[in-house]
């Protein structure tokens, strides 16, 4: 495969300003570990996100706006490097994913980035580009592909593009505390022969239902797969949740595998859906934990052209 251009397409910065936005991605529909020891996960991309906006200067260092974004000051500066940029600019981000919750805020942080910075420097913001640019900073999510995509999160490359779904909406309940989502998926995981071989036929089941629309099926292997990820990090709400999803007639449950919420996934085109949403954040809200929803993204909202400059 080639790799992405990293150098400007034009001489100098014609462009002063950008602006982008990245989704993010309320967990997993599926996170394991495939027979070659591959680890890899499915995203569900949501209508939470970040958004960024650069503004180049050719005088001063590049500044970051919330000074502790160092992720995406790095990620800056490695780009205007790229592009033979002197001086530096002004990057503010501004974003409604909470952080440590494994809603994919780190990586929304350094999409939107990329896209906003590349819109400038005129460098390749591609989904394989921004891939390229990511991958020296952390394992990261697959948020730069439209729509729901299998990813190798710790080599940072597409797997493969799934599709969308129907509308969806998650009723989730965040059980507390912060988790680094890097260093946990970090982790070594010690995956039997036998486990590997299901998790490879849930990715096979997951690209299937995901093909044809079935969000009952989806379900199905969501469920599944936060279940297997109990032994890595257990959620406390999970097996109440499914009793939930099978009373509601849900299509099951969804999680942040490597990080601290679980939630009902609902069908948002479903006759009755308000009715059905409102129950569901009912019982949700007599778990432990705070109360959040979450609607799934429209493909246009996950798409990599989302950028502005001027």
């Amino acid at each position: 495969m080639t790799e992405p251009a990293l150098v400007a397409r034009r001489t100098g910065v014609d462009l002063t300003e950008g602006s982008a936005a990245a989704c993010g991605t309320f967990g997993e529909l599926l996170q394991g570990v495939l027979p070659d020891g591959t680890g890899f996960l499915a995203t569900f991309p949501i209508t939470h996100g970040t958004r960024a906006w650069f503004r180049y200067h050719r005088d001063g260092p590049p500044r970051v706006y919330p000074a502790h974004k160092t992720k995406s000051l790095r990620l800056t500066r490695a780009m205007l490097a790229a592009a033979g940029a002197h001086g530096g600019g002004s990057l503010v981000l501004d974003s409604d994913l909470l952080v440590g919750k494994g809603l994919a805020s780190s990586s929304a942080d350094l999409v939107a980035t990329a896209r906003a910075v590349g819109s400038v420097l005129a460098l390749d913001t591609s989904p394989a580009g921004i891939e390229h640019w990511l991958r020296p900073i952390e394992p990261t999510d697959g948020v730069m592909h439209p729509g729901i995509v299998l990813f190798d999160h710790r080599a940072v490359r597409l797997r493969d593009r799934l599709g969308t779904l129907p509308p969806a909406t998650v009723v989730a309940v965040d059980e507390g505390g912060l988790l680094d989502t890097v260093a946990h998926n970090r982790r070594p995981r010690r995956v039997p022969p036998g486990l590997a071989a299901e998790y490879a036929a849930l990715a096979e089941d997951l690209t299937a239902a995901v093909r044809r629309q079935d969000l009952a099926a989806v379900g199905a292997v969501a469920t599944r797969s936060a279940r297997l990820n109990q032994q890595w990090l257990p959620k406390r709400n999970l097996e109440a949740l499914v009793r939930i999803a099978d009373a509601l007639g849900a299509p099951g449950v969804v999680c942040t595998h490597s990080g601290t919420m679980a939630g009902l996934l609902l069908d948002a085109t479903a006759p009755g859906h308000p009715g059905t949403l409102a129950a569901a954040r009912s019982a949700c809200a007599r778990l432990p934990g705070t109360l959040s929803v979450y609607r799934s993204a429209a493909p246009s909202a996950t798409s990599p052209g989302s950028t502005h400059a001027s």
